[in-house]
């Protein structure tokens, strides 16, 4: 049976956690929260790649339930892992190279993820048989946003070894960047030199689709001074197909998508549950005709929530 990719937030979920998957080499084993939907079959993949951020739970597995949640009522099966940048592991900063953006090795997550797609199927209950291996798409906000972007082909070049690094995969189809970084040759802030390979990233070689989620308000001065256009780049500078979803009066955390009332999005003045909740539909419906070209909820979506005078952001595309 092919899955109805319902949009409604109704629709009940499953969330699993954790799913431990050992990985040679790694410091610890790699943990991952499933969330699906209760029923049907031949579910698409979404891997989410979270953010660095200050909160300890909120940038790991456990966080982003408004995203995970509304994308499994869509009907795709969320994997979320706990990398090592996540504040909760900061224990084995000190004596784990990479440390503390562990830029190649969140990548590595995501791979190892997909490379073993049966393991986290036979490890969730009533999710054996329902998986489409097939439909993988992948996501991330800020950091997160950069590690997806590496899957969809952005190329980067390692400031340890001056190794150029690709990490574009082919099981990957399309993506979603939240307010993901832009072109590195603008960096200027207090807190670029902390983020050297951010200054080589290439987007012109992120060729897979991919809609690009971005704050009207998300001005990272601490990077650059280019101010929330930065965070446009992704859609400007690489090429089609891409979508970008300009957010009317978002800030960097998109009205909240890492958590529900979380403290950190209102001390960063973005608590906008109403916002966050619009980009979690807008994504989701994204997504749903990504994976089922024959469903036209991007273009509801669209129609609802990006047109006439309450309109909560702008949508262009390019081909």
């Amino acid at each position: 049976m092919t899955a109805t990719l319902d949009a409604g937030t109704t629709t009940p979920v499953l969330s699993y956690s954790p799913v431990v998957l050992p990985v040679p080499g790694r410091p610890v084993d790699l943990t991952l929260r499933v969330t699906a939907p209760e029923t049907g079959d031949d579910l698409p993949v979404v891997l989410f790649s979270h953010g660095h951020g200050g909160a300890r739970d909120l940038a790991s597995q456990d966080g982003y339930a408004p995203l995970a949640a509304r994308w499994a009522a869509a009907g795709f099966v969320v994997v979320q892992p706990t990398h090592l940048s996540s504040r909760r592991l900061d224990h084995l900063w000190e004596r784990t190279p990479g440390a503390p953006l562990f830029w190649r090795s969140r990548a590595e997550d995501l791979i190892h993820v997909l490379d073993r797609l049966d393991e986290v199927e036979r490890a969730v209950p009533l999710l054996a048989g329902r998986v489409d291996r097939d439909a993988v798409a992948v996501a991330g906000h800020s950091l997160g946003g950069f590690t997806a972007a590496l899957l969809l082909g952005a190329g980067v070049t390692d400031p340890d070894t001056g190794e150029r690094v690709s990490y574009l995969d082919p099981r990957v189809e399309r993506g979603v960047l939240l307010a993901a970084p832009g072109r590195g040759d603008v960096l200027n802030g207090p807190a670029a030199d902390r983020v050297p390979v951010f200054r080589t990233l290439d987007l012109s070689t992120m060729t897979r689709p991919a809609l690009v989620v971005a704050g009207d308000q998300d001005d990272s001065r601490h990077f650059t001074d280019l101010g929330p256009a930065w965070h446009r780049d992704p859609y400007h500078l690489a090429p089609g197909p891409k979508s970008l979803l300009t957010v009317f009066g978002a800030g960097h955390l998109l009205g909240g998508v890492q958590g529900y009332d979380a403290a950190e999005s209102v001390q960063l003045s973005d608590d906008a549950p109403g916002l966050a909740a619009a980009v979690a539909h807008l994504t989701a419906a994204y997504l749903r005709t990504g994976a089922r070209p024959g469903d036209d909820a991007w273009q509801r979506a669209r129609d609802e929530l990006t047109t006439g005078p309450d309109a909560i952001g702008a949508v262009e595309s390019k081909r």
